[in-house]
């Protein structure tokens, strides 16, 4: 026998309350089309629902039975307003970021961190990923934004750039490196130590290479490469090896790890750091949410590591 799910409904209201009348009024229908239900029931049952004479109304057992599983369909369908709610209000859902591997720990998972203490109830999903990767993964709707560098190498045309940070690269060492010592540093001087080499496929392997050809130098001692930037930290701190990184990094991490900048000139990409999304597409509420903190946050973070970087006195 199958009894329809919006009869369970109306009987588990009637049991609740105790009352055909007040359960026709909560759920929004006639008192009459609540009897002929439960009349209707009783006749295909063989069995009564309700106490007779009772009042306030008083379930029998099966009528007790039944009146449960309505309550559960009339939860699941609670349930599902407010899920509906929360999504459309953009207070849970979830949100796929993908990125730049040093960018996304140097800064994006402390956001994500600091969204979470306001937005709780969204998940978030973080992956890491260059140019090529993440534009395929943002066109097939894997991912919801992606963080990651663009200059010389243009964005798709179904892409949409949002610049949250200009681009400037650095050479960095540990803080008590041997050069630091020197009034002036020649380039005999950045050959005579060890390097660390970017990820591979990363921007700044190319940049890497851009440096050593500005400055004359053709051939380094790389000793480390393809670490993560917490590996590739933990190595300059124990070493005198030298490696390139976005200033920014450095910054973001300036009290936690004893990192610092040579004050040495070098060539400059023509890139910025930013936020790819496919054009036109529909954000969800949890995700533009996302969008929104971070690109707010980098508006600040922007204007104290112009100030950091003004403070260095670069050499020639």
């Amino acid at each position: 026998m199958k009894i329809e799910e919006r009869h369970l409904v109306q009987l588990a209201a009637v049991v609740d309350l105790g009352s055909v009348t007040r359960a026709a009024e909560l759920l929004g229908i006639s008192q009459p089309a609540i009897s002929r239900v439960l009349s209707t029931l009783e006749k295909r049952l063989g069995e009564p629902l309700f106490e007779p004479g009772r009042r306030p109304l008083r379930p029998t057992l099966i009528g007790e039975t039944l009146a449960l599983h309505g309550r559960q369909i009339l939860e699941a369908s609670r349930q599902a307003t407010e899920a509906l709610r929360s999504l459309r209000s953009g207070s849970s859902g979830t949100v796929k970021v993908g990125g730049v591997p040093f960018f996304m720990d140097a800064y994006i998972s402390r956001m994500i961190g600091t969204f979470h203490v306001q937005e709780p109830g969204i998940r978030v999903d973080q992956s890491y990923g260059n140019l090529p990767d993440l534009q395929k993964r943002l066109l097939s709707h894997q991912l919801d934004f992606a963080v990651c560098p663009l200059g010389l190498v243009e964005a798709a045309p179904e892409m949409e750039f949002t610049e949250i940070l200009p681009g400037r690269n650095v050479l960095a060492c540990r803080g008590g490196h041997p050069l630091h010592r020197r009034g002036r540093i020649s380039t005999r001087d950045l050959v005579d130590f060890p390097w660390v080499a970017p990820l591979p496929g990363s921007p700044l392997l190319a940049d890497l290479h851009a440096i050593l050809l500005a400055v004359g130098v053709t051939d380094i001692s790389v000793r480390f490469s393809g670490g993560s930037l917490m590996s590739v930290y933990n190595y300059l701190e124990e070493t005198d090896a030298l490696t390139v990184l976005p200033h920014s990094v450095v910054f973001a991490h300036r009290k936690t790890h004893n990192i610092s900048v040579l004050p040495v000139k070098i060539p400059q990409p023509a890139r910025s750091l930013g936020i790819l999304r496919t054009k036109n597409s529909q954000q969800t509420p949890a995700a533009q949410k996302l969008f929104d903190h971070v690109t707010h946050g980098f508006r600040h973070l922007s204007t104290t590591i112009k100030r950091h970087e003004n403070a260095i006195v670069w050499g020639n």
